[in-house]
């Protein structure tokens, strides 16, 4: 069994309260869970208004296509309106 994960710091330009990062969080969580079936999930900064940070996971028997759906999930990231993608880690474990 591997465990590939995924680490993402997005900047919210234009974001002025917690409600409406929470929204839009929500939204892009819910895209890319129905889109590449993975556990996604707020990790950190939940009380910062214009930064968020993201955690995904995929649990395959193939670290290739862990990488490969995760770096799909970061390309969506990249095209998103929303947020803009600052940083990000994949690992394996």
């Amino acid at each position: 069994m591997i465990t590939v994960t995924l680490k993402v710091k997005l900047d919210l330009p234009g974001v002025n309260s917690l409600k409406e990062k929470r929204r839009i969080i929500k939204s892009i969580m819910a895209r890319l869970r129905n889109k590449f079936n993975i556990s996604i999930s707020e990790v950190a900064e939940q009380d910062f208004h214009r930064t968020a940070v993201i955690g995904a996971a995929i649990v395959t028997n193939d670290s290739a296509f862990g990488n490969s759906v995760l770096s799909k999930v970061v390309s969506q990231l990249e095209l998103s309106r929303d947020a803009v993608l600052l940083d990000y880690t994949i690992e394996t474990y």
